[in-house]
This record gives structure tokens, C-alpha cells and sequence, in this order.
């Protein structure tokens, strides 16, 4: 039987505008059932132009005296998969914006084909004998780098297994894809599912008037009347931070640590599949563990060296944690607290509040009036224009295509030229429900060119998830939630500057996972610079500035709870090392049993119960940073010795600050992946990456 003639890309786009696959997506032309009908069509094409090139390589590799070039190789690769990465990407990008599901089901339905669609192409012997050959050609560095990141990974899907071993490597590929795609709803679903009703003044003793409001508008939204309490981060977060309602902070923490813990919910089966399955992958790749797979394409070079850097922070950390611990218990004697002598978790974002206040007089919660987004946003573009040599404009609702009304769209020009670099759309508040929680960036388009030649400008996706508006007040941000938004505005930066012509190694493209995370805490230091915060810290009534007092409590408070702090990631980076390096079903030992293990000396405070934070550690078993949460830490000693050397040229001395400004420019955000992060953070520093400066900002020295 004949089968059926597939669709020309033009007679596929005009029809379902998933398949454009060039261009700003029409988000909102973009349905459920428009997924389930577009990529099957999109991928039985991306199929069949597979299989032609896979043949017209294998006769150029036939014929010795018909070299392979990287146009024969490369070039039909970037176009195959920047299709793919295009419309699944739309869907990815929905699916985490404007959860329905609807839209969830149809992402589940095609999972399974894509993630297959990516083996294949991924354990292809003529394209992998195809860059075999062309790594032996003369290459430019960045080709060089580009074409071995490419057999690599070939070699981590599986390109050297053959018959059934394969085959059991890509049903279990697509069976991880499927799991983590699950664990991840099921917290947001277990989020969504947790309310409180709040309906006294007894009940809001202690919360500030701006999560009043949050709360009362929740209620309103739910039709209920009086306030409404969730485990979304702008409520739950302040709330265990103000309310004086000890059993109140109890409940709302206990529901918090065990979400998706019970119940059709219960992320814990997941959690044991994708670990046991995780070791099985590896195993057939010649793996110890599931470790050392991730860690065969980062900067690290083993787990020992990972281990290694976390017990530093570890041994530093612990004993500060232990003092900042008894620091709160004595200020809970002081007001006469009957829990003073017995702290529990849902008392220390309380307490360490209350002595926050007392230590710096500093209110977080009252420095929210001097923080609206506009002028954030100001003060932030201001900073890039400054450094960068970018400017960045705003454009008008409707001139491009968005996914929610609260979405904005900003374009980036080159500062002495004008002429337009890139752009950005920023998604900046929590939608309960419909929207995941955290923040991060991801790639709407590419640097690269299209099949015609045409340069294509890069475009970024900007989440976050912070205070929304309410009624006439703005929103007014936390300083935790400015210094959010300068993370992953650091995270664009990369993708939006880079110069690198290759598509594959530009901006995020090609780097370590462990080093992709210098360019958002770089920038997060510069919430902490005079210039920066003062040209932003403006009232959103009065237009005064923040005063002087409370931008010095900012800068002392800077490192409190600093042990804490890092004693809490560090917790988190090496349970997930070790979930991935030693543990093992026929170990005996549960991951939770693990992690409590572990918590006896990454932690200052037992964990309760009832706490399962596995069950909701989205980051590991949802996200990709399966055995490299550590990456926070190992870049943030990159991000802070690249800020000090601001400081070292003086932060006041305007000409040395630019000239610093454009070095990084040139080489961290410009060079993208097309060298290697130790090469790239030495053409900036002049030196190999030290970590005095993160213990020193971290407040851990005398530690």
C-alpha cells in the first residue's frame, strides 16, 4: 500500500500554525487540538528527511573522493532540528505558561513520538560516521568544539548499542520522558489543589496590607469571601514570614513539604522509576551511574570533585548555620515564645525575620513601595545600557503575537549603532493554576539563519512568577523578586548577545550545565550596587528614593542567614548527587531515608515527618538538572570572582566599570558556547576562577 504524499512545510503552515516553524509563534492561534494534529504530520516529514539525508551521507561517505563538508552535515542537522525544537518548543512553552488539560493531554499524547524522533536521529550510525569523518578535517575552534559536543552526546543516546539493547534504551528514554512529565504536573496540580480559607482578623494577625490583598483578591477570584491562602510562593512564602498564627504557619508548612506525597498525587513511585531507570541508562552505557553520564558533558570533572567542593561549602557552612539557628531561638526567648526552646521549621522564616528587623531595622516587607516593576525595569535596562552598550525599548500591545494579556514584549538595540540585536518577552507574575511556579529563561528563537540565508535575530522567554497587581497598586516586588528577575534577565543577556555565527554554539548553546548559571548570578550582585539600586529604588507615589539608612541595612543584611542559606543548597546538591551516584533499589534504603541521612549533617533542623520534599524537587526528577543541582554552586563561585572584578577597578570609577563592562560583553556573553567556560572565564579575568570571593560574600570566611 502507497503511503499517503506527506504535506509541503507551505501547505502544512498555512493550514496549522504550529508547523510555521520560523518566526514569533501565534500563540494564541495555537489549540490543543492543533497539537495533536501537527506533530504527527510535522514529524512523519522530519522523518522522511532524515532518511535522505542519512542516505545521501552514506553515499558521500562511499566515495572517499567526495569530502564531507560542514554544510553536507551540519547545516541539514540544525535546519531538521530547529524545526522540531521550534513547534515542540511552542508546546513545551504553553504547557508551563498556560497549563490547561486540554493542552497537558495533547503534550502527553505526542511526548512519546518526539523523544523517539530524537533517538533516532541521535543514534544514527551514517550521520555518526558523517561527524567521525568531519572532526578529521581542518575546523575552526568553534567547529572543533561544536562537532565533539555532538559525538558525545550521540554517545550518551545510545549511538553505540545495537538490536535489542538498543531498543530497551529508547523505550526506557521515552518512558523517563513520560515520568518526568507526570512528577511535574503532579505538583502543579498537588499546588493548585491546597487552599486555606482565612476568614478573621485573628487569622491575619501579623501579615502586611500588600498579602492582605493578595489574599483577599484570591478569595474574590474563587468567589469566596474573606481571604484566600495557597502553596504558591507570593502567598505561602511572606506568609510564613509575618503571620503571627503559630498553628496558621504550621498547617500551610506541613501541606508545603508534603505536596504530592499521598494520593493519586504521590510523586514517590515516580520518584523510584526515574532514579531506577536513570541507573539502568547508564549501566547500558557503560556508566557506573547515572552521575557520571551527566557529568560526561559539564565542566566538573567527577562526582569526587563535585563532593569535594560541596564539603568545603559544607564544613564553612554547618557551624554558621548553627550560631544563626541559636540566634533565633534567643530571639524568640526575648519575646517571651513559647517555642524558643523547641524551634520548628514553620518558626524560622518568623523568627529570622523578626531578627532581621531587630539587627538591621530593615522590613522587607515595607521596602516593597520602592520596588514596582516599571521602575525595576528602568533601573535594570539602565544597568545593561551602562555595562552593554544595549538599548532596550518597549513595544506597543499587539506588535507582537502573546500568550496572556499580563505578557510584554521588549526589543534590544545596539547602543552606538542602533541597530536591533534581539528581543524578549517577560511574563512577569504568579498565575495560580495555569502557570508553574519558579522563574527561568528559556529560547523562543535562535541566532542562526533560516534554509534562505536570512540572518535570524534571537528571541528570549522571561518568567517569573512574582507579587501580581492588585486593584490600583502595581506590583510592588520583594527584593528577593527583583534580584529574581536580574537572575534570569542574566540568563537572556546570554542568549541575546551572543555574536557567535554557528546556531549550535550560540548564547546557551554548548555550554556546561555548570556554567550556565555565571551570567544570572553575576547580575544578581548588581541589585547590591549604589548606582543600580538608587536609579530603581523610587516610591511608587512619591518618586522619592530608598533612603540612604535602608540601602546600608540592605548591604549588612546581605549575608544574614548566610550559613543557612548555603548549608539549605548545599543539602539539596549533594542528596541529588547522591541519589544519582549511590543510591539503588536493592539498597534497602529509600531516597527520603537517603536524604534524612544526609540532612544529619547538611542540616541544622531535623526534618519533620511529614516533609517530602523529594516528592516536590521538580528541579531533578522534572527539570534537567538530574545529578547537577550542584551547578548553582560551582557557577556561583565563577559569577562572584567575575564581579569582584568590578570591584577591584572600583565600582565609582565610571570609565573602569564600562571598559570591565564590555570585556564581559565580548567574551561570557558573546562567546557563548563556542569555547569552553574555563577558556572563556580566563579571557575575562586573566586568571582561572578562584573561590575567595563567594566565601566572602557569602559571609563564611570567619567560618
Amino acid at each position: 500500500m502507497a503511503a499517503a504524499p506527506l504535506p509541503s512545510p507551505a501547505t502544512a503552515a498555512a493550514g496549522l500554525p504550529l508547523l510555521r516553524g520560523e518566526g514569533l509563534p501565534p500563540f494564541a492561534a495555537i489549540t490543543a487540538e492543533q497539537v495533536d494534529a501537527a506533530l504527527p504530520a510535522l514529524l512523519a516529514e522530519l522523518n522522511a528527511e532524515l532518511s535522505a539525508l542519512e542516505q545521501q551521507l552514506l553515499q558521500r561517505l562511499d566515495h572517499s573522493d567526495q569530502p564531507l563538508g560542514w554544510a553536507d552535515v551540519m547545516d541539514p542537522l540544525h535546519h531538521l532540528g530547529e524545526r522540531l525544537r521550534w513547534s515542540w518548543g511552542v508546546v513545551s512553552h504553553l504547557n508551563g505558561v498556560c497549563n490547561t488539560a486540554e493542552l497537558r493531554q495533547a503534550h502527553q499524547n505526542q511526548q512519546g513520538a518526539v523523544v523517539a524522533f530524537g533517538s533516532r536521529a541521535g543514534q544514527s550510525q551514517p550521520i555518526y560516521r558523517a561527524l567521525e569523518l568531519l572532526a578529521s578535517q581542518p575546523l575552526d575552534a568553534t567547529q572543533q568544539r561544536i562537532v565533539a559536543a555532538e559525538l558525545r552526546d550521540m554517545q550518551l543516546r545510545g549511538v553505540g548499542l545495537e538490536g535489542a539493547e538498543q531498543e530497551t534504551f529508547n523505550a526506557t528514554t521515552t518512558e523517563l520522558a513520560r515520568l518526568a512529565s507526570d512528577f511535574g504536573n503532579h505538583v502543579l496540580d498537588a499546588t493548585n489543589a491546597w487552599s486555606l480559607s482565612l476568614s478573621s482578623e485573628d487569622d491575619l494577625a501579623g501579615l502586611p496590607q500588600s498579602l492582605r490583598d493578595l489574599l483577599a483578591q484570591a478569595a474574590g477570584d474563587a468567589g469566596e469571601a474573606g481571604w484566600r491562602l495557597g502553596l504558591d510562593m507570593p502567598r505561602v512564602g511572606p506568609f510564613l514570614k509575618y503571620s503571627q498564627r503559630r498553628d496558621l504557619r504550621e498547617t500551610v508548612y506541613r501541606a508545603q513539604v508534603s505536596r504530592a506525597s499521598s494520593g493519586e498525587l504521590d510523586n514517590g513511585p515516580l520518584m523510584e522509576s526515574i532514579l531506577a531507570l536513570r541507573r539502568k541508562q547508564a549501566r547500558r552505557l557503560g556508566y557506573a551511574n547515572w552521575a557520571e553520564v551527566s557529568l560526561a558533558s559539564k565542566m566538573a570533572g567527577s562526582v569526587a570533585e563535585v563532593e569535594e567542593l560541596l564539603e568545603q561549602l559544607r564544613a564553612a557552612a554547618y557551624p554558621v548555620a548553627q550560631r544563626e539557628l541559636e540566634a533565633l531561638r534567643a530571639c524568640a526567648a526575648r519575646h517571651g515564645a513559647p517555642e524558643a526552646e523547641d524551634l520548628k521549621p514553620w518558626d524560622v522564616a518568623f523568627w529570622a525575620e523578626k531578627l532581621r528587623q531587630e539587627s538591621f531595622e530593615l522590613d522587607a516587607e515595607a521596602l516593597r513601595p520602592w520596588f514596582p516593576l516599571e521602575q525595576v525595569l528602568q533601573g535594570l535596562f539602565g544597568l545593561c545600557q551602562r555595562l552593554f552598550d544595549i538599548r532596550i525599548v518597549s513595544t506597543d500591545p499587539g506588535e507582537a503575537p502573546t500568550w496572556h494579556q499580563d505578557v510584554r514584549y521588549f526589543r534590544v538595540l545596539d547602543g552606538a549603532s542602533g541597530a536591533p540585536l534581539a528581543a524578549f518577552y517577560l511574563d512577569p507574575y504568579s498565575r495560580p493554576g495555569s502557570k508553574r511556579g519558579g522563574a527561568w529563561m528559556d529560547e523562543c528563537l535562535g541566532r542562526s539563519r533560516n534554509p534562505a540565508g536570512e540572518p535570524v535575530l534571537p528571541v528570549a522567554y522571561l518568567i517569573c512568577n512574582q507579587s501580581p497587581p492588585v486593584a490600583d497598586t502595581p506590583s510592588l516586588m520583594t527584593f528577593d523578586e527583583v534580584e529574581t528577575l536580574f537572575h534570569e534577565f542574566g540568563h537572556g543577556l546570554q542568549h541575546m548577545l551572543t555574536t557567535v555565527e554557528r546556531p549550535q554554539a550560540a548564547g546557551i548553546n554548548n555550554v556546561e550545565w555548570d556554567a550556565v548559571e555565571l551570567p544570572s548570578q553575576f547580575m544578581e550582585n548588581w541589585c547590591y550596587d549604589r548606582a543600580t539600586l538608587m536609579a530603581m529604588a523610587r516610591h511608587w507615589q512619591t518618586g522619592e528614593p530608598l533612603p540612604e539608612a535602608d540601602y546600608q541595612k540592605l548591604l549588612a543584611a546581605r549575608t544574614f542567614m548566610g550559613g543557612s542559606a548555603t548549608l539549605r543548597q548545599v543539602h539539596f546538591a549533594l542528596t541529588d548527587l547522591r541519589l544519582h551516584s549511590v543510591w539503588s533499589p536493592e539498597g534497602g534504603q529509600s531516597p527520603e531515608q537517603l536524604r534524612r541521612e544526609l540532612a544529619r549533617t547538611t542540616a541544622v533542623l531535623e526534618p519533620i515527618q511529614e516533609d517530602a520534599f523529594l516528592c516536590a524537587f521538580s528541579h531533578i526528577f522534572a527539570g534537567g538538572y538530574s545529578a547537577g543541582y550542584y551547578s548553582y554552586k560551582w557557577a556561583e563561585v565563577l559569577s562572584a570572582d567575575a564581579f569582584s572584578a568590578f570591584e577591584e577597578v572600583g565600582l565609582d570609577v565610571e570609565d573602569a566599570v564600562v571598559a570591565t563592562g564590555r570585556r564581559f560583553r565580548d567574551t561570557v556573553l558573546s562567546l557563548g558556547g563556542s569555547r569552553s567556560p574555563a577558556e572563556i572565564f580566563e579571557a575575562f579575568r586573566g586568571r582561572p576562577p578562584s573561590s575567595e570571593a563567594l566565601i566572602r560574600q557569602s559571609g563564611l570566611a570567619a567560618g
